[in-house]
């Protein structure tokens, strides 16, 4: 027997098998929406059936091809065309977003068919963040009605964390800003995001994807100032997002300013110069000497590379705050201010390392160039100091404190003499 195989015997000419996999299929959404309309017209208003049907659907029908289909069939009861109107050939259904009772009750039901869908079916998430931009951007196609309830939806998924504030973005949209469909869609969305979570939460999570900043776009250009904002939102009853926005335009401006300081000093600006320029935006923003006296000392503190040797630094600190305390001195001519400069000074020492011993010298140096007056010291190490470091720059200060506490009484009873 022979041990080579027996060769199998071949047809002439070829035929070519198309694998399933290469086949592409055509896009054809007509019998997916069929599948879906008629499964929601069965279950009707009772959108525990609706969950239940989507639920089971998923396993038959193809989801992530078909995903906005589904999304515009839930929200608007059909197939939707480029700016929101209906698809003229589509089959729809009454039992859908659109559709339903205008009451946050409702809303937060639908929220309910939304959240379990994406849950069950995660690769649904991204698509179903597109179709809300998507349906942002339509907006003006919509009714009033319609509007609103895409608001107050929108609002509660925000609040439960199925969508992003990314989405936000398309209410920025040109011509929804100059016909003022952004803003007053803002306003129906904050109040339904507000009545689920507090300002704290809510600007947590416009911080995160940088919306914070950008709020101000929901009006046109020549209205886009935190007055106009705060009126706006204040007059519709979100107060507290009015002051949420005044709080961002007031940080906003912080940060410019403490900038433009650590520029003038990396500069060499004359201290008259500085002095003045200060001075001017206190007046213009409306600034508290108090915040102004943080900024400057962070400003002075950022203005050099400083030594890596713990030796060197605190020489180095006291000829930079020798140089600068004419300039402190000005903005601290309140005993809150002298109070808060003294925390600052805590805070600073405490959190860079190479400076814990240098609390005492920097706190000397600013008595003696009468940045700080006696007073505020002795409040500060009676009462005002913060937990960061205390053992330590109390022990500091401990000899100091008392040399203080003693000249205060030699000069009670010298007065006292002279009387």
């Amino acid at each position: 027997m022979s041990n080579q195989r027996q060769q199998k015997p071949t047809l002439t000419g070829q035929r070519f098998k198309t694998r399933k996999r290469d086949e592409k299929e055509r896009f054809d959404p007509s019998q997916f929406q069929e599948s879906i309309v008629q499964g929601l017209n069965q279950s009707g208003t009772d959108l525990e059936a609706v969950a239940k049907f989507l639920d089971a659907s998923g396993a038959k029908l193809d989801y992530r091809r078909y995903a906005e289909t589904l999304f515009d069939i839930l929200v608007a009861g059909g197939m939707l065309e480029p700016g929101g109107t209906m698809s003229g050939d589509a089959i729809c259904t009454e039992f859908c977003l659109f559709k339903a009772q205008e009451d946050i009750e409702t809303m937060k039901a639908y929220a309910q068919v939304f959240n379990k869908l994406i849950r069950r079916y995660k690769y649904l998430e991204k698509g179903f963040e597109e179709e809300i931009k998507k349906l942002l951007l339509f907006l003006k196609g919509f009714t009033e009605s319609e509007r609103n309830k895409l608001a107050m939806l929108t609002g509660i998924l925000l609040a439960n964390g199925n969508l992003s504030a990314a989405i936000l973005s398309s209410l920025f949209n040109e011509n929804l800003v100059k016909e003022g469909v952004s803003a007053s869609f803002a306003v129906k969305l904050f109040k339904s995001w507000l009545s689920e979570k507090d300002i704290s939460s809510v600007s947590a999570s416009l911080r995160k994807v940088g919306m914070d900043s950008r709020l101000m776009e929901l009006f046109p250009a020549n209205k886009r100032s935190c007055e106009h904002f705060s009126k706006y939102f204040s007059d519709a009853g979100l107060k507290e997002l009015s002051d949420f926005a005044r709080n961002q335009q007031s940080i906003g401006a912080r940060k410019e300013l403490q900038k433009e300081l650590e520029e003038q000093m990396s500069r060499g600006d004359p201290l008259k110069d500085i002095i003045a320029y200060v001075g001017e935006e206190i007046k213009k923003n409306n600034i508290s000497e108090q915040t102004m006296i943080a900024l400057i000392w962070a400003s002075v503190m950022s203005s050099v590379e400083w030594n890596k040797k713990e030796e060197l630094v605190t020489e180095q600190a006291i000829k930079l705050l020798k140089q600068y305390s004419p300039l402190l001195k000005a903005f601290t001519t309140q005993g809150l201010s002298e109070l808060t400069l003294l925390l600052r000074i805590q805070e600073y020492c405490y959190d860079n390392i190479h400076f814990m011993k240098a609390f005492q010298k920097i706190v000397v140096l600013l008595y003696k160039a009468n940045v700080l007056s006696e007073e505020a010291i002795l409040k500060w190490y009676n009462e005002t100091h913060v937990a960061k470091g205390k053992s330590v720059f109390l022990e500091q200060m401990k000899k100091f404190v008392e040399w203080l506490k003693n000249a205060e009484e030699e000069s009670e009873s010298e007065e006292e003499e002279a009387d």
